[in-house]
């Protein structure tokens, strides 16, 4: 039998082989573990804090523990405004590269990438596209001779679609959808429609509500009879705004519209771009393509939440956004010709091949799971018991997965479903302690302080963050959105 302890507190062990791997005092090492760590004893552990001692022997026991104890305030540091890109450089690819490898930290320029990746590897980066979400519309207040003036400016900006809540739906229909929204100035619009004109097309757009911390809008468009109708996505591209970072502290500009999108950008859908593949020109993808690198594209639509800060004095406080997700199987199948592998172009890649391996283990322990039902919570790869180990031997407790278990079961969930497309959406939220599954090099940009961005490179670096952004300072590179980038190698 195999006992599994999830414990909240320091662990003290014995004297012996385990205890001599820590720093004693008095005889004894008092440690405190990350969350997720595997620990295999081959002595007997006092375990303090439940006061019970068991002497299995080889057995495993899986302690999560601190990490939603994190303090964000640890992962702080001082970003001068200065420091921070406003607008990108001439060429995309000219961008600074500091690639870290094993702990060792170097510099390059980031055409020169493919000099630091292993032939015959995987990369795979997200093709979701950045839509015009900002919508501003005057209210129009009468005037005592009987005619209109301009009220007060209201910005609509667009969440998430929901009805048709299916993206590619959404911005193909005509004629009136619904959408989660951020409204700003939302004290000034009280009640009733807002419109607004361009050309032969009108839009209105009507407030139906609270849903959660958003809006429900739905909108209302025609076109005079001489145009043919028009879809959303043509709408929101006439009269729409594209959203630029608001740490930019500036107005979208034109140029944005091309230098705020990778140049494989193709599914519409996110607020916010991924923002590692900015630095990627055709002459790079095609050196990548020449290295023998394999390239594989999954969707991740970035939500407007990935510029939350973090307000919370523990993450364990933090709620995540939901983000929706679209993986074709062929993406699958070429993870497992890797053996489950891949090069992670950005974090929304990150969370997307993460979120994949959860996936999995769901249908591995329920093989009629419903697409809804593979959303990955936020907390779920730390509280996930990946085996019921209660009728397990020693020799097996603990054995989690691999990868490509995980993904072969995903992909044969698929066939059965008669599935070329998995849809689902994700929370994960990956902080130090994390165990990654999937990923094995990440490509990113410096992120802010106190950001779970910035956790999850702490968590891929094992704790390693602290030297690679005090050489960013040091060394002149440009940081967030429209900044330089990074190349880790743990």
């Amino acid at each position: 039998m195999c006992i599994n302890f999830t414990l909240f507190s320091t662990l003290t062990f014995a004297n012996g082989p385990l205890a001599s791997a820590f720093s004693a005092a008095d005889g004894h090492a008092v440690v405190t573990l990350p969350a997720i760590f595997v620990l295999s004893f081959t002595e007997s552990v006092i375990l303090s804090a439940i006061n019970l001692v068991d002497s299995y022997n080889m057995c495993t026991f899986a302690v999560t523990m601190t990490t939603k104890e994190i303090q964000i305030s640890d992962y702080s540091y001082e970003l001068p405004d200065e420091r921070i890109a406003k607008f990108p450089i001439a060429q995309r690819d000219h961008s600074k590269l500091l690639v870290y490898r094993h702990g060792d930290i170097s510099e390059d320029v980031f055409y020169r990438l493919t000099d630091y990746l292993p032939k015959g590897a995987l990369m795979v980066m997200n093709n979701t596209k950045v839509i015009q979400a900002r919508l501003h519309f005057r209210k129009r207040l009468p005037t005592e001779g009987g005619g209109w003036k301009d009220g007060a400016l209201i910005e609509i900006f667009l969440l998430e679609p929901f009805a048709p809540a299916d993206y590619e739906q959404m911005f193909q229909t005509t004629g009136q959808c619904s959408w989660l929204c951020l409204v700003g100035n939302q004290k000034k619009w009280k009640d009733g429609p807002l419109t607004i004109s361009h050309g032969p097309l009108t839009l209105t757009a009507t407030r139906q509500g609270e849903h959660g911390t958003s809006q429900l809008i739905d909108f209302q468009w025609s076109v005079d009879e001489s145009h043919s109708p028009m879809s959303f996505a043509e709408v929101i591209d006439l009269l729409g705004e594209l959203p630029i970072p608001p740490y930019l502290n500036r107005k979208t500009e034109e140029s944005d519209k091309t230098t705020y999108q990778t140049v494989y950008s193709k599914i519409k859908g996110s607020v916010a771009a991924p923002t590692a593949g900015l630095h990627f020109t055709e002459r790079v993808l095609s050196d990548v393509d020449a290295h023998g690198i394999e390239r594989e594209e999954v969707t991740l639509h970035v939500g407007a939440g990935t510029f939350k800060p973090v307000k919370s004095a523990t993450i364990g406080d933090h709620a995540m956004h939901t983000e929706y997700i679209a993986v074709h199987r062929r993406t699958i199948e070429r993870l497992l010709a890797h053996g489950g592998e891949a090069i992670a172009v950005g974090t929304t890649s990150v969370r997307t091949l993460e979120s994949l391996y959860y996936m999995g283990l769901k249908v591995l322990k329920n093989p009629d799971i419903t697409e809804e039902q593979l959303h990955v919570s936020q907390w779920e790869p730390y509280d996930t018991k990946v085996n019921d180990k209660s009728e397990m031997t020693n020799e097996e407790c603990g054995a989690t997965p691999s990868a490509q278990r995980a993904l072969q079961a995903l992909l044969d969930w698929l066939d059965r479903n008669g599935l070329t497309v998995l849809h689902s959406s994700t929370q994960i939220i990956i902080a130090p302690g994390y165990d990654y599954k999937i990923v094995k090099m990440l490509i990113t940009n410096f992120h802010q302080p106190q950001s779970t961005l910035l956790l999850l490179v702490s968590a891929f670096v094992r704790g390693d963050w602290h030297r690679i952004y005090d050489y960013a300072l040091a060394h002149d590179f440009r940081f967030l959105s429209y900044g330089d980038s990074s190349l880790l190698i743990p």
